[in-house]
């Protein structure tokens, strides 16, 4: 897959064809300093950060299936479409603006916002 472009300014960066995710799938991405994470479930997209705000463990090495996402490390889940903690509850994944163009490319957007770390 190409190498995102850069993120200043905070425009939509192209990332890959729309077609290329499947249901169930995740992929990782550097937008500038950020690793962004997409995934597709249900024929939704979304775009987050690509960490988990437990102890910094990449989200992609985890697994998404039935809509939860869960990360390698501490196992911790997530619903995969609101990004909200299944398990422990109470933690939120940090969601970035992503949409698909008329020409079938996925573009994300980097919100700026409150990212809390958490040490449970």
């Amino acid at each position: 897959m190409p190498e995102p472009g850069s993120a200043e300014g905070r425009d939509f960066v192209e990332l890959f064809e729309a077609d290329v995710l499947w249901d169930g799938e995740m992929e990782s991405f550097d937008i500038g300093a950020e690793e962004v994470l997409v995934l597709k479930v249900d024929g939704e997209i979304r775009a987050y950060d690509g960490i988990c705000p437990h102890q910094s463990q990449s989200l992609v090495e985890g697994e998404l299936e039935a809509g939860v996402l869960t990360c390698r490390a501490h196992e911790w889940q997530f619903d995969a479409l609101s990004g909200t903690s299944i398990n422990p509850r109470g933690n939120c994944l940090h969601r970035h603006d992503v949409r698909v163009t008329a020409d079938g490319m996925i573009e994300v957007r980097l919100r700026s916002g409150n990212r809390k770390a958490v040490s449970a």
